[in-house]
């Protein structure tokens, strides 16, 4: 089925033949699969391996293959991220314990980080169901109507240092340690986490006794934290770009939201396939059962969603200073912009 332009029809009845097309692409292949898990753990391990032996023996220039680590790491977390979403394998059983083990090296709790990302699929774009799994994204209007402590607060919140510095750091090492946002969801976001932090604890004891905790931290820390600020900018350019969707409760839709709230992050081929095509982030928001080693097929043989939202790395790079939504002219505005708008 292909779909051309229809100028007729109405954004949420495309979105919505959109989403009857993809339906071919959701049955994952379970050799691919398992060749996709392999050819990105295996390579971590041993780039980590290496680091750690040079360090060890005082070669302090093995620290470079911490940058090519971080980058197999990002990739972890894409695989561990279609097995929340049940695409790696058809087993539902198979996804989850396959996650969970991906949980301890990526330090994200595996069935915790689920839940809290099916909420952000279930209401992205939606402006009366923000604050979980998404980054906070006030109005003009909201900030406007703030005492000058919250303006501060919310200022140094999307502050660049503190959004793709501080934040990363504080998501993966700290916040991922307790259920933040479902604390009182009942047992399984505990047993999720805590159980991780168990997992966790006991091959970095056993590191720190073979190596050193010096050395273990030297080739742990920089992996961990360009990992995460890389993570982090994937998913802040993913929803945070000018021509993104928002929406009141009443009028909003899923699929339009998904087609129009989410970018196709054009990343140049080697980034392409370190962050596991997540950028084709409209795709994967339209139909989040897709393997994402299927997602570049569905440009191939639609292209015509491939100019929609679509940002180059050089574009995105000013998705930066995009801070609120402007609810007037629909579009994400900077705080210069938005005084200018006041």
């Amino acid at each position: 089925m292909n779909i051309r332009p229809n100028h007729e029809a109405t954004a949420e009845a495309q979105a919505r033949a959109w989403a009857k097309v993809l339906a071919p692409y959701r049955k994952p292949n379970p050799v691919r699969s398992t060749y996709e898990l392999a050819i990105t753990a295996i390579p971590f391990v041993a780039l980590w391996a290496l680091t750690a032996l040079a360090v060890t023996h005082g070669y302090w220039w093995g620290l470079l293959l911490t940058i090519p680590a971080a980058g197999f790491l990002v990739r972890l977390f894409i695989v561990q991220h279609d097995c929340g979403h049940g695409t790696l394998y058809q087993r539902r059983s198979l996804n989850d314990w396959i996650g969970r083990v991906l949980g301890v090296f990526t330090l994200t709790p595996y069935d915790y980080w689920r839940r809290t990302h099916a909420v952000h699929h279930a209401t992205a774009g939606n402006l009366d169901k923000r604050g979980i799994g998404d980054i906070t994204t006030l109005t003009v209007a909201e900030y406007r109507a703030l005492p000058w402590l919250g303006r501060l607060r919310y200022r140094l919140y999307r502050h660049p240092a503190v959004m793709f510095g501080l934040g990363p750091a504080w998501l993966f090492i700290c916040q991922y340690r307790l259920p933040f946002g479902l604390m009182r969801a009942g047992v399984q976001p505990w047993t999720s986490t805590l159980a991780t932090n168990v997992a966790i604890a006991i091959p970095v004891a056993l590191l720190m006794w073979l190596m050193g905790p010096i050395e273990f931290l030297l080739v742990q820390i920089p992996i961990t934290l360009m990992a995460a600020t890389a993570g982090v900018w994937l998913f802040y350019v993913q929803h945070q770009f000018e021509e993104t969707h928002w929406s009141d409760a009443e009028v909003w839709n899923f699929q339009n939201a998904a087609l129009h709230g989410s970018s196709h992050y054009d990343l140049p081929a080697p980034l392409r396939w370190m962050s596991g095509n997540i950028g084709i982030h409209h795709v994967h928001h339209l139909s989040a059962t897709v393997p994402f080693y299927r997602l570049p097929e569905v440009l191939r043989d639609h292209p015509q969603l491939h100019d929609i939202g679509r940002i180059t790395f050089l574009e995105s790079l000013a998705c930066v200073k995009l801070v609120l939504w402007d609810e007037n002219a629909r579009r994400l505005v900077s705080f210069r912009q938005a005084r200018a708008i006041a």
